[in-house]
């Protein structure tokens, strides 16, 4: 059995019995590796190794089917625009959740009965103080004819290192995992893509011309992939799951040459959970972040045969012309600068939290001629031919090391998901960051990848990996001080634990209201 840490990812060393995980930040954290460099950290998980029981995985997947339609019909609304907030917020809640025994519920998950403390940690490194941290190059792959892949690097000179691969979420891309990279660049060798049809990854020509003025546009409006017929490069092109968890694999076998550590956020974490799961060879641990449980809303045409027939288009070149009035109306509202804008208010939860370079490089992609295309061809693609929860039920088979963190204020990818992921593997290491909202690796970096100077009592205290702890992280940042909570809920949780906090808990609010 191995032994491994993460922050965004997992390290490998050696250990009779465990698997040891290390959250630092936002991101990938290694400590007590004989094969890597020693690197201090702010958290630590433990976790078992993963149960080849898959009974209760196969049975809950019937019931959750509902709850995951509700829940993209929700997120869709919240794409729609601020006048749809309210509707979405109405269906935020606004309480904690228990994982007990593999049972996942919505009352408050009771507080350790030890005081939270408090731990100081590093900051991450920050250009305006002197402090740039590791170079990170910008590149290209052409992985297909007019199809070339953007990709960012760092910390290649460290040729012994652990390789650690970043998934970003969507509509954005790996500029939003530059935090990382500067930091974790410093002692491992780092990566970050941009999914084909999004980001820096959108095709270099038009992949279906048209020779008709467009309605209402303006000169120099420039759009692509709204002609009757699909250049050849493009006639089977569509942007779904598959096309690229593919991609994944030939930039890991092709740029990187061996196996990785997957860290996903949001639409990411589902591609690397599915990748992982279809690709285990290639992958040594997954790190989920908000990871999006579900993607896409036509049937799979290989598992769905007969169901997909209904569904003549789905999502190839050319779009058909009702699609592309469609597209063109939901685009022109989601695309605009003050729509992305309160979109990204919505998934930083920290007003103080600085968004001018992410909102200035999703506009920037908005405006590309392709993107308005590559945008119907995502949300019209099949969807995957494993479900999240059949991926994940194959990592769990296949040995694949899986730790889970997720921020507590998330709007779109509630904490609920998360827990649901405990529920089914509840050997996995559970990190629970507030305030953060959905992309916390973004919002919060200091909680998941500084080199922070104290660990966690989590690597040798059984109670703690049965009851879960809390940590005050206390960091600096632009000069202020500033401060983030981190529950951690292990491997294992004892259920008369659990009452007994609940009820100590209990008594202790009602004595404080009381008062």
């Amino acid at each position: 059995m191995e032994l491994l840490s993460i922050s965004c990812t997992s390290v490998p060393c050696h250990h009779p019995a465990t698997l040891n995980w290390k959250v630092v930040d936002n991101s990938l954290g290694l400590k007590n590796s004989r094969l890597l460099p020693h690197r201090k950290t702010g958290i630590f998980g433990v976790a078992t190794k993963p149960s080849r029981d898959l009974g209760s995985s196969h049975n809950d997947s019937s019931k959750v089917e509902n709850p995951y339609q509700k829940e993209g019909t929700r997120l869709l609304s919240l794409l729609e625009g601020p006048r749809n907030c309210a509707i979405a917020e109405n269906t935020t809640e606004n309480y904690n959740y228990y994982v007990t025994d593999g049972k996942v519920g919505l009352r408050d998950i009771p507080r350790n009965v030890d005081e939270v403390k408090k731990v100081l940690i590093p900051s991450i490194p920050d250009e305006s103080e002197g402090n740039p941290g590791s170079p990170i190059t910008s590149c290209f792959w052409e992985w297909k004819p007019k199809l070339s892949v953007h990709y960012e690097k760092a910390g290649l000179e460290n040729v012994h290192a652990p390789k650690v691969l970043f998934l970003p979420g969507f509509g954005v891309g790996s500029f939003h995992y530059e935090k990382q990279l500067r930091d974790l660049g410093r002692d491992y060798r780092v990566w970050a893509l941009d999914f084909l049809g999004q980001g820096l990854s959108l095709p270099t020509e038009d992949p279906a011309p048209s020779d008709k003025p467009r309605e209402n546009s303006e000169e120099g409006d420039e759009v692509w992939g709204f002609g009757d017929v699909s250049e050849p490069w493009a006639q089977n092109l569509v942007y779904s799951v598959d096309l690229w968890q593919d991609q994944v694999k030939h930039f890991i076998e092709q740029v990187i040459g061996e196996p990785v550590y997957v860290v996903g956020n949001s639409l990411g974490g589902f591609v690397a959970t599915y990748f992982a799961a279809n690709n285990p060879e290639l992958v040594k641990g997954v790190t989920l972040l908000n990871a999006t449980p579900f993607w896409g809303f036509l049937p799979n045409p290989t598992r769905s045969r007969r169901l997909s027939r209904l569904f003549p288009w789905a999502g190839t070149f050319p779009l058909p012309s009702s699609v592309r009035k469609l597209t063109e109306f939901i685009w022109q509202k989601i695309s605009d600068p003050s729509s992305i804008l309160e979109l990204i208010k919505q998934v930083y939860v920290d007003p103080a939290t600085k968004v001018d370079k992410v909102f200035s490089r999703i506009v920037e992609t908005a405006q590309h001629p392709a993107a308005a295309a590559s945008f119907a061809s995502i949300m019209f693609a099949p969807k995957g031919q494993l479900s999240f929860q059949e991926a994940l039920s194959r990592c769990q088979m296949q040995d694949i090391p899986i730790c889970l963190m997720y921020g507590k204020e998330d709007p779109w990818v509630r904490p609920v998901w998360g827990l649901k992921v405990k529920k089914q593997l509840p050997e996995v290491p559970y990190y629970e960051i507030s305030p953060a909202g959905h992309c916390p690796h973004d919002e919060v970096p200091e909680n998941l990848e500084s080199q922070g100077s104290i660990a966690l009592p989590l690597l040798e205290e059984p109670d703690y990996v049965q009851d879960g702890i809390s940590r005050e992280l206390e960091y600096v940042r632009e000069g202020s001080q500033r401060s983030a909570q981190v529950r951690f809920f292990g491997s294992k949780i004892s259920v008369w634990n659990l009452i007994g906090s609940f009820l100590k808990s209990s008594v202790a609010n009602f004595q404080v209201n009381s008062r």
